[in-house]
């Protein structure tokens, strides 16, 4: 009877399965320490960005608000070109309750209503009081005016920017010379439109400017539109 013959080649060694099976996990285990370590320093990285990114942000925003607080002073030095300027001393500030006639239209300070016009960035449709809108410029409010003249593009524009800002107040007034006129308490610019960049300076220079006899008071509880 003939033996059986033996198998050889093709039977696996139980050490070298043992053995590739380790290496496997070594493998594994390095590329799990790999991608730790490349997770690690692209977090790192990013993080390093995203602070840079901020700080290189914040720089941009502290530059910007110098540069505006700058340019804010140079318009508040300036003299405003074309402006016309009242001496205080000879603006009465006496409260009345009766109406005032004033030497310029519209007026820029003289005796006035004991009640001021609500000037918190507000657009008035129709005309105002001269006493009450003068009360506001006692307040340090800034007033503009216009009339047919003045473009509708131009109005509107003026409309939007007295309405972001505080200590502002407009309406139309038809007997005024000029196209578009800005007053402060003492101080008025007659511009033709919108755009003209006096108007900012104007604004910048007069909102709560120097010449507010009494700066700090309110600009609203006051007389609104009717």
């Amino acid at each position: 009877m003939a033996s059986k013959s033996k198998r050889t080649g093709n039977t696996p060694d139980p050490q070298s399965r043992q053995a590739r099976i380790a290496d496997m996990r070594r493998a594994d285990k390095a590329r799990d320490r790999r991608n730790k370590a490349i997770a690690i320093t692209t977090s790192g990285v990013i993080v390093a960005g995203l602070v840079g990114f901020g700080a290189w942000v914040l720089i941009g925003q502290k530059e910007t608000e110098q540069r505006e607080r700058a340019a804010a002073e140079t318009a508040r030095k300036t003299p405003v070109d074309g402006e016309r300027t009242w001496e205080a001393k000879d603006l009465g500030r006496n409260h009345v309750e009766t109406q005032v006639k004033y030497e310029m239209n519209p007026p820029v300070g003289g005796d006035h209503h004991p009640r001021w016009m609500n000037c918190d960035g507000d657009v008035y449709k129709n005309p105002v009081p001269e006493v009450n809108a003068v009360h506001s410029l006692e307040h340090g409010a800034v007033w503009v005016t216009y009339n047919e003249k003045a473009a509708k593009g131009d109005v509107d524009a003026l409309a939007e920017r007295v309405g972001k800002t505080p200590y502002t107040l407009m309406s139309p007034v038809k007997e005024q010379a000029g196209a578009i006129m800005l007053s402060a308490w003492g101080k008025q610019l007659t511009v033709e439109k919108a755009d003209d960049p006096r108007v900012a300076q104007f604004f910048t220079k007069y909102v709560q400017g120097p010449q507010t006899p009494e700066p700090g008071a309110a600009c609203t509880s006051g007389l609104a539109d009717k």
